[in-house]
């Protein structure tokens, strides 16, 4: 459960995570930074990927469809992604409006459905939990959503002070319909981002607390996990999940789910 800190964003694509040598087998993660002009290349080789845009605009040309000028916000505090679903075996061509920040998002696969554009409209909004642990989620591809095969993508904000995550949950058995078997990947933002927010990740054996800081990245590969907010300060995610099975479901920690009857 390794938490990475790649510092700045420089130009070009660079490779985050990928199943090796990480504790995954499926997810694999990295960052776009192009400024006005600048194109990438991208081979969807053995897996099915998505594309969030972060922050600013770009032209996404994939296999058949050209879409042009996408991206509504400034940053990832701006409101809903845009976003680009791109089954395995495709190829596209990122080229950016100005400065754009893209975050490819990806899991290995064999199938999948078309090549989607996903706008901000299809960006579903919940808010989750309540008091202090309410926060605010935005899911970009989920199951019913769409046809990916493994891939799960959305984002979360916490509020200042504010928890997600939480009651405490895990999702590292499969035991449907109680639980599935997912790992998952999480990249940070703060909102200043000299803040930063705490991530709690535990089970048999292990117990470990780290500090998130704007622009980490955190690997979960098992136990259960929660996520704070520093008071001050707003704490984004991007988290994507993949496993065997394409279905979402959480068991909650049984000492801390009494909070969820509580008036």
């Amino acid at each position: 459960m390794p938490v990475l800190r790649p510092g700045p964003l420089s130009p070009g694509y660079r490779q985050l995570v990928a199943p090796e040598p990480s504790d995954l087998e499926y997810i694999s993660f990295g960052l776009l930074g192009l400024s006005a002009g600048q194109s990438w290349d991208y081979a969807a080789e053995g897996v099915e990927s998505v594309l969030v845009i972060l922050g600013g605009r770009c032209d996404v040309e994939a296999d058949g469809p050209t879409w042009e000028n996408i991206g509504e916000r400034a940053d990832v505090f701006d409101g809903r992604a845009t976003a680009a679903y791109l089954p395995p075996g495709s190829h596209c061509r990122v080229t950016g409006r100005g400065s754009v920040k893209v975050a490819v998002c990806s899991a290995r696969a064999e199938n999948g459905g078309e090549a989607t554009l996903i706008s901000p409209d299809a960006v579903g909004v919940r808010t989750v939990g309540r008091d202090a642990f309410e926060r605010t989620v935005y899911d970009i591809l989920v199951p019913g959503s769409s046809e990916a095969e493994r891939l799960i993508v959305g984002e979360t904000i916490n509020g200042p002070g504010l928890w997600s995550g939480y009651p405490p949950h895990k999702h590292d058995e499969h035991d449907p319909p109680e639980e599935s078997e997912l790992e998952e990947v999480y990249y940070f933002r703060v909102n200043p981002p000299q803040g930063f927010g705490l991530q709690r990740i535990y089970g048999d054996g292990f117990d470990t607390t780290y500090a998130a800081r704007d622009g980490d990245v955190a690997t979960i590969s098992q136990g259960y996990h929660s996520v704070a907010a520093a008071p001050g300060y707003e704490l984004y995610y991007l988290w994507m999940l993949a496993g065997r099975c394409r279905s979402m479901h959480m068991r909650e920690d049984p000492q801390h789910r009494w909070v969820q009857a509580q008036t």
